[in-house]
């Protein structure tokens, strides 16, 4: 088995950041390729160096002895398919079909919270984060709609469980939303603060964080709220 996952910079790429701590958190053994991000141009290294992996030329990239799976649901799909033991999705039909239709959601969704709080793990943004909002109605009305969907998730296990008990592809799905929660301080009830911490707790997304904070790679286009650095 020869698994290789490309990524980008772990300080900024939410992404990247989903199936990487999937596979980390699962134990699911892999090669980091890690491409730093540039322009973006056409002819950038960057999208030159993934031209050779992907036709999109995006992170993140899995590619399996060769074969080359894109996207992240795509991604996640592919590995519970390809590792079962790990049981990466709940095992009851109706639970797993709940946990894909809130990856779905994150997704396709939360358009506002990932435009105005880009994730930026090194940062700490709580003034950025009350400015937002004050002045971003859709922002908070993302947020409401993730306090109600963790809400209810949370509601239906044991106390101090993730959303589906155990640890599943939807909390890795929504780690780069509790990254964005802490470095913005945006406000939580208790008990969703209380998730926040335990996923940002979990042994993958430390590993993770700590390899953001060691980047010390500061990529001005991704930040909008620190260009005088």
């Amino acid at each position: 088995m020869a698994l290789k996952l490309y990524v980008g910079n772990k300080n900024y790429s939410s992404w990247s950041m989903r199936p990487w701590v999937l596979m980390k958190q699962a134990g699911i053994p892999f090669e980091e390729v890690m491409v730093r991000f540039d322009s973006f141009n056409p002819d950038s290294v960057f999208k030159k160096q993934l031209r050779t992996v992907s036709p999109i030329a995006k992170v993140p990239v899995l590619v399996d002895d060769g074969f080359a799976v894109w996207d992240t649901l795509a991604i996640a799909e592919y590995l519970a398919e390809r590792f079962p033991e790990h049981h990466l999705w709940p095992q009851d039909v109706k639970a797993r079909a709940r946990a894909r239709s809130v990856c779905a959601e994150m997704h396709s969704g939360f358009g506002a919270l990932r435009s105005h709080c880009p994730m930026n793990i090194e940062a700490s943004l709580p003034d950025i984060g009350r400015l937002v909002w004050r002045d971003k109605p859709d922002v908070r009305a993302d947020v409401a709609r993730l306090c109600g969907l963790w809400s209810e998730l949370l509601a239906a296990q044991p106390a101090d469980s993730l959303l589906f008990g155990d640890f599943t592809i939807a909390d890795a799905y929504f780690a780069p939303v509790c990254m964005r929660l802490n470095t913005y301080q945006l406000p939580l009830p208790a008990d969703l603060s209380a998730y926040v911490a335990r996923v940002s707790a979990l042994p993958g997304v430390k590993a993770w964080v700590n390899d953001a904070l060691a980047e010390h790679d500061f990529i001005d286009f991704d930040e909008p709220y620190r260009l005088g650095r």
